[in-house]
């Protein structure tokens, strides 16, 4: 079935807008779109689909993966081993320009890799390093912008939140998503480090030196406080990488180890196993919404035929690929001002991938893109959820958080720019990857 492009364009669109900005819901105000497109622009029930887009999307071995990933991040998230990652590294960042400035990237790239969630490495992190940082006299604009930098590393170091709609939304494989996300990750990360860097450089009383005086004894003895991340990272992303597991298992493995590095820090209580769990049922079911509700969305686009007629318009202005990645980006950062960053998947990936694939371009290399322009949406006013993590730890306005975390924002495009230009940043090790 065919319609014209502009009228259903601008419908859907107005109505997303319309529920998504009136506090709806994410995965209901999806449902209520689709179904109000199939009401006012098809004779056909919009019931009709409902069911079996529900159960096909929600069945599958990727969706089975989420809750475990998930509730590894909660467990850490409320034991010691957060803590004592910020003790461990602190010894190691001390002789450096920019000191215990690093220890923000760091922690962020460390937990990032195990938690999946930006706004959970944030205020892990934050609590942790924002007080101590203002202890020690340390610049305040470059602690915060840092750590709003760095906490979006929670999107983009597997496993990912994102990746894993992104890729049952746009069927893509999940275990090379997350192994995709790797070097653009640790890439990013290194890039945030250079700055820091430069900056306690240039400035050094932006990162003055402690009363305390770290020996290599001390570095050597802080190493057991890092461990048990380490050890979970290599564990539950090396097995996805050398074909032992499947993210599921991964999964389910990663869950265990958390459990097991609880344990043995004493502090696996029954309160944080009550807590984590809940946390990580409730946060399962939001995310298991939303994926039915673009589901379903996706499903009525295609049937109305505003995939194949964006697609033919697209191609019929003869844009260059690169020039359709510039218009995509200049796109994603107008939305990020606007919606969150799960918003911005399921409301134009159906859309987009189409295009993405006509340009010839990789559905793994997409699935990272996206990743780094909902990073940008994280930390653009007025809706960057990292601002409002950083403005609920200490009070700052989200002026002042914006206007520190700008020059990671700019980061953040130059890496959206060499990940343009050289796919290989993160398809390199996807297409090393040994298949189970």
């Amino acid at each position: 079935m065919n319609v014209a492009l502009g009228p259903v364009s601008a419908v859907i669109f107005g109505l997303l807008v319309l529920f998504l900005g009136g506090s709806v819901w994410i995965g209901i105000a999806l449902f209520i779109v689709g179904m109000g497109s199939f009401f006012i622009f098809s004779d056909v029930s919009f019931g009709s689909i409902l069911a079996n887009v529900v159960w096909n999307n929600t069945s599958g071995s990727a969706m089975m993966a989420l809750p475990f990933f998930i509730w590894m991040g909660e467990i850490l998230f409320r034991s010691k081993i957060s803590e004592n990652l910020f003790r461990g590294l602190s010894p190691w960042m001390d002789a450096i320009p920019g000191r215990l400035i690093h220890v923000n990237v760091l922690a962020c790239t460390f937990f990032a890799a195990v938690s999946g969630s930006s706004a959970a490495t944030t205020a892990t992190v934050g609590k942790i390093t924002v007080p101590e940082l203002t202890k020690r006299g340390y610049g305040h604009n470059l602690a915060i912008g840092s750590l709003a930098g760095a906490g979006t590393l929670g999107f983009m170091i597997p496993p990912s939140m994102p990746m894993l709609v992104y890729g049952i939304i746009g069927d893509v494989s999940i275990g090379k998503l997350f192994i995709a996300g790797f070097i653009p990750g640790f890439l990013l990360a290194s890039m945030f480090s250079v700055y820091i860097l430069t900056c306690g450089l240039i400035r050094p009383e932006l990162a003055p030196r402690g009363e305390d005086h770290y020996t290599w004894k001390d570095r050597l003895v802080a190493l057991p406080a890092i461990a048990p991340v380490v050890i979970l990272i290599l564990f539950v992303l090396g097995s996805i990488y050398m074909g032992w597991t499947t993210p599921t298992e991964a999964g389910a493995l990663g869950v265990v180890g958390a459990f097991f590095f609880a344990m043995i820090t004493k502090s696996l209580t029954w309160e944080v196993f009550k807590v984590s769990l809940v946390g990580a049922i409730r946060t399962s079911c939001m995310i298991m919404l939303i994926v039915m509700g673009a589901a379903y969305l996706s499903n009525v686009i295609g049937y109305l035929g505003l995939t194949r007629a964006l697609t033919d318009a697209v191609a019929q202005m003869g844009l260059s690929p690169y020039m359709l990645i510039a218009i995509l980006t200049v796109l994603y950062l107008i939305l990020g001002c606007l919606v969150d960053g799960f918003s911005m998947i399921v409301m134009t990936a159906p859309i987009v991938l189409p295009l993405i694939e006509a340009a010839k371009f990789d559905t793994v290399w997409f699935g990272i893109y996206l990743v780094l322009m909902i990073e940008l949406a994280q930390i653009t006013p007025p809706v960057g959820f990292n601002l409002f993590v950083i403005s609920g730890l200490n009070n700052d306005d989200l002026t002042t958080i914006a206007r520190a975390s700008f020059p990671f924002f700019c980061i953040m495009l130059l890496a959206t720019a060499l990940l343009t230009l050289f796919p290989e940043i993160a398809l390199y090790l996807p297409a090393r990857m040994i298949a189970k």
